[in-house]
């Protein structure tokens, strides 16, 4: 089955690359979740405008990306607030990439790709704990991120 990827897929390739795949997978898993779409004359011109898209979003080099690192390492801990009960570490939810992110944003750090924050597990207690940013496939810098009750 040939199908045109539309998000990072690891093992497989990045948006916009024609892949060929068994049918199962292509159907049960990639199709289903968004991250392809099947390979046909019109799809092919949409491979140029998701590459545009990826392009704007993706960190322009390594350079950037190593300039992007260096501000993150500046950051420090981030502090993230999240409801928890009270007098209990557990939090009602968990931590996402996107509240990451909104936190480094918050804390004078650059905006960064949701899908570049790697975390390990889930983070469901106060506390601090790692997160790795994935800035470039030769650059990656771990965040401290700091949990703090929001109530």
């Amino acid at each position: 089955m040939k199908l045109i990827l539309t998000a990072d897929v690891t093992g497989l390739g990045g948006p916009g690359d024609i892949v060929e795949v068994k049918d199962g997978y292509g159907r049960n898993y990639l199709l289903p979740r968004g991250l392809a779409i099947v390979a046909t004359k019109g799809a092919a011109k949409q491979v140029e405008v998701i590459r545009r898209a990826q392009e704007t979003r993706r960190v322009r080099d390594l350079d950037h990306a190593k300039e992007i690192k260096a501000s993150l390492e500046g950051l420090g801990s981030v502090t993230l607030k999240a409801k928890a009960a009270a007098g209990s570490k557990k939090l009602f939810g968990s931590v996402t990439s996107s509240d990451v992110v909104s936190a480094v944003r918050a804390a004078g750090g650059p905006t960064l790709d949701k899908r570049a924050v790697e975390i390990a597990g889930h983070i469901k207690t106060l506390g601090k704990h790692s997160v790795n940013v994935r800035l470039h496939p030769e650059v990656t810098v771990s965040l401290s991120v700091e949990v703090a009750n929001a109530l």
